[in-house]
């Protein structure tokens, strides 16, 4: 079960310290499907199908790990174009990690935090720290297998 909350961040110098003193990783995705969202992902040299259930906060995932020829060969099957983004992970309270997403390519520019919870109670009871913006947590636009299919959100 994944339940996460995401935020739209206006500036990376609006995160506390130095960007670059997080660990990173750079990321590709392709959508094999939307409803349900079948996604194949590259993470640094990881990969990965990932089953994703509907829903907006809460919602079902599964990860199956990949080796790179089974991603190469799947990735050229995705739907509309691949999500490209650098994903850093940022510390908060309470032992949560933001998972901040510098995205390139079609949305060059876009910053999306992401904070996954153990509990839908804890992900109800979040204060997002002041250097987040706007919640888009239940604006789909904001979900990377819609992005996937439209290009962009601008």
């Amino acid at each position: 079960m994944e339940i996460e909350r995401k935020y739209l961040i206006a500036d990376l110098s609006d995160v506390p310290g130095q960007i670059t003193d997080y660990p990173f990783s750079d990321m590709e995705q392709g959508y094999l499907n939307t409803t349900p969202v079948v996604r194949v992902r590259k993470s640094d040299e990881e990969y990965y199908l990932t089953y994703k259930g509907s829903g907006m906060m809460v919602r079902e995932e599964y990860n199956l790990p990949l080796t790179k020829e089974a991603y190469d060969h799947l990735v050229k099957k995705a739907d509309g174009i691949r999500i490209q983004k650098r994903r850093y992970r940022i510390p908060l309270e309470g032992e949560l990690l933001c998972e901040l997403d510098v995205f390139h390519g079609a949305y060059e520019g876009l910053l999306l935090a992401e904070v996954e919870f153990p509990t839908e109670e804890k992900a109800n009871a979040f204060l997002p720290p002041a250097w987040f913006g706007e919640e888009v947590t239940y604006d789909s636009r904001y979900h990377n297998s819609n992005m996937s299919l439209r290009g962009e959100t601008k």
